[in-house]
């Protein structure tokens, strides 16, 4: 279901029919080294996966991560973005993920410009947060790109892993 469009993305949200691409999406290098290794790998667990938290989110919050598809061509899939209500977050915040072939185009920007416009406009978010790891150089440029400010190091996630936390004001 078609959730918003840009000047070449359109945003579905996420269904069990799209598991194939979701198991291909979290088994790429830069999900498994800067998002995590969530052990999806079989379309069967892609399908739960998918069950238990893009399906739930949507029903509890009406937003989540939405598949970006190419207009250019034939609705191909090449990554997954969205708004996410975390119970460890403070504030509802934006995440990204592209196919490797797909990185280095101007997609991210494109899809977090519109989310931004749509948690403003759409849901009526005042503050939005993004948190990525430090090592993960491309996605704060873009982060701070997109007009987000540093505003600690936080670990929120019961891993001995630290985070950087960025919000902006809507």
């Amino acid at each position: 279901m078609k959730v918003a469009e840009t000047k070449r993305l359109i945003l579905s949200k996420i269904t069990v029919e799209d598991a194939l691409f979701i198991l291909e999406l979290m088994n790429t290098p830069g999900w498994l080294k800067f998002i995590g290794d969530r052990n999806i790998k079989t379309v069967t667990e892609a399908e739960d996966y998918i069950k238990n938290n893009q399906l739930k989110c949507y029903e509890k919050y009406d937003f989540g991560y939405y598949k970006m598809q190419l207009k250019s061509d034939n609705l191909k899939p090449i990554g997954t973005a969205g708004l996410l209500k975390r119970d460890t977050l403070e504030h509802v915040d934006i995440g990204f993920s592209i196919l490797p072939e797909f990185h280095n185009q101007g997609y991210g920007f494109e899809v977090s410009s519109k989310l931004l416009f749509m948690a403003k406009n759409t849901f009526n978010i005042k503050t939005i947060s993004a948190i990525t790891l430090p090592i993960n150089k491309v996605s704060i440029k873009l982060i701070e790109k997109l007009g987000f400010s540093y505003k600690k190091t936080i670990n929120p996630f019961e891993k001995n892993e630290n985070l950087l936390l960025f919000e902006k004001q809507l």
